[in-house]
């Protein structure tokens, strides 16, 4: 069974910077791709980053050029480097893995989420 820990949210000014990380308890050839996604109060989870098996990543518009999604070395871990943060990022970030059902077969998929952790940027 797949199970994400996240681990490094917290409160930082503007214009701070925060990494937060996310390790996956089975990191098998079987995972499509894992990466981050938030939820602000009173608005729906969006995508912030994720990164494919095969090293792709892909980015929400807001955050380009100030976030980074990065694999550890054994691609069990995932860490999302949030730089120049802004008060709209404020949120509980969840950590997302897309795991595929079969090995030669990209879907169907399972996905498993972690517990969330918050991150708040504030004056």
């Amino acid at each position: 069974q797949v199970q994400l820990v996240e681990s490094g949210g917290g409160s930082v000014q503007p214009g701070g910077s925060l990494r937060l990380s996310c390790v996956d308890s089975v990191s098998s050839l079987l995972r499509n791709a894992i990466g981050w996604y938030r939820q602000a109060p009173g608005k729906q989870r969006e995508l912030v980053a994720m990164i494919t098996r095969t090293g792709n990543t892909n980015y929400t518009n807001s955050v380009k050029g100030r976030f980074n999604i990065v694999l550890g070395s054994g691609k069990k871990e995932v860490f999302l480097e949030m730089n120049s943060l802004r008060p709209e990022d404020t949120a509980v970030y969840y950590c997302k893995a897309e795991y595929r059902q079969q090995l030669f077969h990209p879907t169907p998929t399972t996905d498993y989420w972690g517990q969330g952790t918050q991150v708040t940027v504030s004056s």
